[in-house]
């Protein structure tokens, strides 16, 4: 085995970092020797280790005997020549992507190679297990080179199958001649082989006819092999001869056509390259003056009026029934602060539109700094969590995943990276489907223009679904892939069933065999049963290293190892289109079949170890993914919110590369969601909160992180503070109370200044202190700056500040070696984050189970700006659970988190001077609104206590006030209607969210107040499972959930209410009848709210009493509250004999 193939490939940052070191210092350049340490695995392949992990691992003499071998790269000599490095990363990364890699705390980090990931067969050459031959030499199982199609790269023409390996021992050592045929091999270079076999392929698709002179230069020297010189140096005459090419500023200028000769253009652009004038990417649209100037003045109108009648109430006091009073008035300061808290920061609502076009303009559009036209555009990461595939089915994450797969954003730039907190091989083996399905699926989406490009969502439209579709075999495609989605959806269905079948058939040949064992060692004595535990097993026949399905030993959701497979290689960087000559079952022969890379990840967990739920996981996979792809921005989606729009990153992507984009953190994206019943009857779809609240949010500092459908930039989840945040703005207290200005002997430099953290101006951020912050990854570190430097907008403006040159991404991504995916191991063990500031300021943020509201806060608080973007069509859906004890379960969720965040260091009242006052307020609302629920549930009692005592909040029912309550409500009303207005949302949709507030008021919130008391007070923990997102009994019903009725302790204060109330307007419609003198205004307005209660519990009333025609245990509670109701009215029309009070018998308020 030839010994530069364990050479580790290192990133060109790294190359060009040292290199410029050692001309710096005046050293050469020259590598010295090295040595590496390796693992030889069964099949004679060597697997690199990181440094950590040598350090780590290889502490025992028993594993270095066992495992170690060294390998001396010596100098090159004539014998002895590299194989070329362009061409042994290709065999790395083909080696890479077919290995599942495990490892973690105080265990080896081993790569096994796997043959097969799934049951059937892998047909796209960038899967893992995809169809390959093996080698035919003798004993040697490696897979043979392959081009970009999977087809076999052989180096003779008797097709012997042979690997590189292989290849460059025949003729090294063999004297170049073929094993197969015993005949010489006409060439003898690896590179030449590859060239060949590549160039005496057909095209796969003819030059356009709109092709520029340009576009087929470049292709032509793609083609040739004509950049190099006899002394291998870049051969400059040659290349401007063959290309007619001269140089002018930054790059080659190309002549114009039919000029080439002489005359003016000899030296001229092509228009298509010539300079146009700046444009914006994203704009701002205002509200109409005509809706929000009203709007303002009645929010203000408002405040008068309630301080006013506040001041009123006060003053006049109900003497005859002062605690009536004193409760009301404690309550109406409480309300009127929290209208407050949540009413301000809506005074400056905005819209925002972004203009796709000049985006691929600016791009993707060939120009002087990028003549080829390739996408400039910056790399993304989508992170998808997943945690139980019994309550997160695998077929919604793996919809969900086709989706992101199939995404309209340049392929080479895009990455799937799949959490399974779980480590299920079910949701393994499901990613591993989808990656399969995603061979057609994923081509014909980009054939066809498909919307959306989740397959479950698109065959189930009820629209037509062959509106303005004019390709002639569309209809046959799609009928084709339906059948192959039917079988896909059949295959995922069957997995539980298919893993459960082999795991016992492998089981059952164990036990044989150990029971054959026993009986040698044995003889003819008595041979007891043999048990050995029993695992799960893969495709290939080994024991699935993650959870089994009959919990181990290293097996369980909380103790296994860290598993790393990458289902889908990266992409080629040049487009592959497809093959009518491969058979395939459509015509791909325009289409682009290349996919984004797709890695599944499982985190390590151990015991003893606090992996801090999803914000761990969250974590895991940005050290992954910095470490293996480093894209500059970061999508995170829940396993059930697919991509509905494919040019949601692209809209996302135009706020980030727009002038001042590299000071917004993220781009949050709205909830929307399906299956939720057509009269929303929870408020499931919170549009208030997603149009109103948000939107004006978006007018202060950004809107609130809400845990899904959300774009970060990398450098912000890492803790760093924007660029240009030293830079000191005059405020409302600089007038009175002037700062100095610290001058500094020189200015840093923007990229010194791009990468820092603290509040001081002296805190200078060094990359020796980085391990302290994000660990010892050395990969992790290096990646760093270059996120940074790839995720600024282009520096094609003189405002633009902190900019990039243009084409500077247009470059092919480094390849994925074994030594990159064993770092990502590493940083993905259950030990890394110790000592480290991750989930404290680095990454999502530990503490509390809103993780997503604290670590938007903390982005805000460092002076961060975030954006909302609302698309057209929908960005992103997903599911919401419609049933109303899950509904009230994740709303106790929601408000346990708003507890906790104020009674921590998040609180916005101890928020830094770099977040705007009204960004403050909305943050303290998000803290606050739990507590409301205390006032909420006694002033849902005033009613019915004024009602059974005869007395009122108030002496009587004055003119004023019926004045101020008649007010109060129109300006509600009215700045209801204009909120209507501005947000576009529906006033039955407005009704619905007040409804489901008192609701939630009433039950989870206050629930919330008290879980978060006893965590504060006593230190009890709070644990919340996951949401089922599973159907009720009924198929055929689509909101069969919605009719299940499951008994929960946040019901009973919500039932409390309407039942005291109802008994309350018997009590008082009998005590005014009965009376000597009836009290008419106090019985009106006791009724009056009585009913406002009521009328707001409706839809939990409905929710009890469950589906039509059935007969649940609520009802007979219900009939027995309907009885006493009855018997109470009985009691009051026909007192006890000898009593004469005024109402019921004797009764009397206790």
């Amino acid at each position: 085995m030839d010994s530069n193939n364990v050479l580790r490939v290192s990133r060109s940052v790294r190359v060009a970092s040292s290199s410029d070191q050692q001309q710096a210092d005046g050293r050469p350049t020259n590598v010295p020797p090295t040595v590496t340490f390796a693992r030889r695995t069964p099949s004679g392949r060597y697997v690199s280790y990181s440094r950590d992990d040598l350090d780590s691992d290889f502490g025992s003499g028993d594993f270095d005997k066992e495992y170690t071998n060294y390998h001396v790269h010596i100098p090159p000599t004539p014998d002895n020549q590299p194989m070329d490095p362009v061409i042994s990363a290709k065999v790395e990364e083909q080696y890479v992507s077919n290995s599942l890699f495990t490892g973690g705390c105080n265990s080896v980090t081993r790569a096994h190679l796997m043959d097969k990931v799934i049951e059937s067969e892998a047909s796209h050459p960038q899967m893992a297990g995809a169809k390959g031959s093996s080698c035919a030499m003798p004993g040697c199982d490696s897979k043979v080179m392959s081009d970009e199609r999977g087809v076999d790269i052989l180096p003779c023409e008797c097709d012997f199958k042979i690997c590189a390996e292989c290849f460059s021992d025949a003729v090294k050592v063999g004297g170049g001649i073929c094993p197969g045929c015993k005949e010489p091999y006409k060439t003898t270079e690896l590179e030449e082989v590859v060239s060949n076999a590549v160039a005496g392929r057909p095209l796969s698709l003819p030059a356009p006819h709109g092709m520029s002179k340009m576009e087929r230069r470049l292709s032509i020297m793609r083609s040739q092999k004509m950049t190099r010189s006899q002394t291998s140096d870049w051969d400059h005459n040659r290349w401007l001869f063959e290309t007619k090419g001269t140089y002018g500023y930054g790059n080659a200028i190309w002549p114009t056509e039919n000029k080439v000769d002489g005359g003016d253009g000899g030296n001229a652009q092509p228009t298509e390259l010539t300079n146009k004038p700046w444009r914006p990417l994203t704009r701002k649209l205002k509200i109409p003056a005509a809706v929000l100037s009203p709007y303002r003045l009645l929010i203000f109108i408002r405040m008068a009026v309630l301080a006013l009648f506040l001041a009123w109430r006060i003053k006049h006091k109900n003497e005859d029934a002062i605690w009536l009073w004193g409760m009301s008035v404690v309550c109406e300061l409480w309300f009127a602060f929290s209208w407050l808290l949540d009413q301000l920061p809506k005074l400056a609502p905005v819209n925002r539109a972004a203009d796709l076009a000049v985006l691929k303009e600016k791009f993707e559009t060939p120009t002087a700094t990028n003549p080829s036209g390739k996408s400039d555009l910056p790399g993304v990461d989508v992170f998808v969590s997943t945690a139980d595939p019994e309550k997160e089915p695998p077929l919604v994450t793996a919809n969900t995943i086709l989706s992101i797969l199939a995404a309209d954003y340049p392929v080479e730039k895009l990455a799937c990276y799949v959490s399974d907190d779980g480590g299920a091989l079910l949701t393994f083996e499901a990613m591993a489907e989808a990656a399969s399905f995603a061979n057609i699926w994923v081509p014909f989406c980009r054939k066809h223009g498909i919307e959306p490009r989740n397959p479950e969502s698109y065959f189930n439209l009820k629209k037509d679904p062959y509106k303005n579709k004019v390709r002639p075999d569309f209809v046959k495609d799609r009928r084709r892939v339906k059948r192959e989605y039917d079988e896909f959806k059949v295959r995922i269905n069957g997995l539980p069933d298919s893993i459960r079948r082999r795991s016992d058939a492998y089981h059952a040949r164990e036990e044989i065999k150990a029971m054959k064992r026993q009986r040698e060692v044995a003889g003819d004595d008595l041979v007891e049963s043999v048990k050995i535990p029993k695992a799960t097993w893969m495709a290939d026949g080994t024991h699935w290293p993650g959870t089994w399905m009959n919990p181990s030993s290293e097996h369980t959701r909380g103790d296994h190892a860290g598993i790393i497979q990458v289902m889908l290689k990266p992409p080629s960087h040049e487009p592959l289109f497809g093959n009518n000559e491969e058979g395939g079952p459509l015509d791909f022969t325009v289409v682009d079949i290349r996919l984004p890379m797709l890695v599944y990840v499982s985190r390590e967990k151990r015991p003893g170890y606090d992996h801090n739920k999803k914000a761990g996981a969250m974590n895991a996979l940005v050290r992954a993914s910095a470490i293996m792809s480093n894209g500059p921005f970061i999508l995170n989606l829940d396993c059930d919110h697919y991509v509905y729009n494919s040019q949601a990153l692209r809209e996302g992507m135009c706020f980030m590369m727009d002038r001042g984009g590299d000071r917004i953190c993220y781009v949050q994206f709205p909830q929307r969601f399906e299956g939720i019943d057509p009269s929303d009857r929870y408020a499931n779809n919170n549009t208030v909160f997603f149009d109103v609240n948000m939107r004006a949010l978006d007018g202060l500092q950004g809107p609130v992180y809400v845990g899904t459908g959300c774009l970060f930039r990398r450098i912000a989840l890492y803790g760093f503070d924007p660029p240009r945040s030293k830079e000191r703005h005059g405020s409302c207290c600089s007038c009175c109370f002037p700062q100095k200005r610290k001058t500094h002997a020189a200015v840093a430099s923007e990229e010194t200044r791009a990468l820092r953290m603290g509040d001081s101006d002296e805190d200078e951020m060094a990359i020796s202190t980085f391990p302290k912050k994000f660990g010892n990854s050395t990969f992790l570190i290096d990646s760093i700056p270059i996120a940074e430097l790839q995720g600024r907008p282009l520096a094609d403006h003189p405002a633009v500040k902190n900019g990039r040159a243009p084409g500077l991404l247009t470059a092919p991504r480094d390849l994925l070696d074994a030594s990159t995916v064993a770092e990502a191991i590493s940083a993905i063990s259950c030990w890394y984050e110790d000592k480290t500031e991750w989930g404290q300021r680095v990454g999502w943020i530990y503490g509390s189970v809103t993780e997503d509201v604290v670590t938007g806060y903390r982005m805000h608080n460092r002076g961060w700006k975030s954006v909302y973007c609302v698309t057209k069509p929908d960005a992103f859906r997903g599911t919401a659970p419609i049933n109303l004890t899950d509904r009230l379960h994740q709303v106790l969720r929601w408000a346990t988190g708003s507890v906790e965040i104020f009674f921590s260091r998040n609180n916005a009242l101890l928020a830094s001077p770099r977040m705007k006052i009204l960004q403050r307020i909305a943050y303290l609302n998000v803290g606050i609104y739990p507590f409301t629920s205390i006032f909420l549930i006694v002033y849902c009692f005033l009613p019915a206590l004024s009602l059974f005592t005869g007395q009122f909040i108030v002496q009587t029912l004055s003119v004023t006030f019926l004045t101020y309550l008649l007010i109060i409500t129109l300006t509600l009303c009215m700045l209801a209607v204009l909120e209507i207005k501005w947000s576009g949302i529906e006033l039955e949709e407005w009704w619905r969210n007040e409804q489901f507030w008192l609701i939630g008021g009433t039950s989870a919130h206050l629930a919330a107040v008290l879980q978060g008391l006893l965590k504060v007070i006593a230190g009890i923990e709070i644990s919340f499972t996951l949401t089922s997102k599973s159907a009720g009994d009924d198929e055929n019903d689509e909101f069969a959930d919605l009719y299940i009725v499951k008994w929960t302790s946040l019901m009973i204060p919500p039932i409390t209410i309407m039942m005291v109330n109802l008994i309350a307007i018997a009590v008082g419609f009998s005590r005014t009848i009965y009376s000597t003198i009836p009290q008419w205004s106090k019985l009106l307005g006791g009724v009056f709210f009585s009913f406002w209660v009521l009328a707001h519990l409706y839809p939990f009333a409905k929710g009890l009493m469950g589906r039509r025609g059935r007969t649940p245990t609520i009802v007979f509670v219900w009939s027995g509250l309907i009885a006493i109701t009855i018997s109470l009215l009985w009691v009051a029309i026909n007192p006890p004999s000898g009593s004469n009070s005024q109402i019921g018998g004797s009764f009397t308020f206790p």
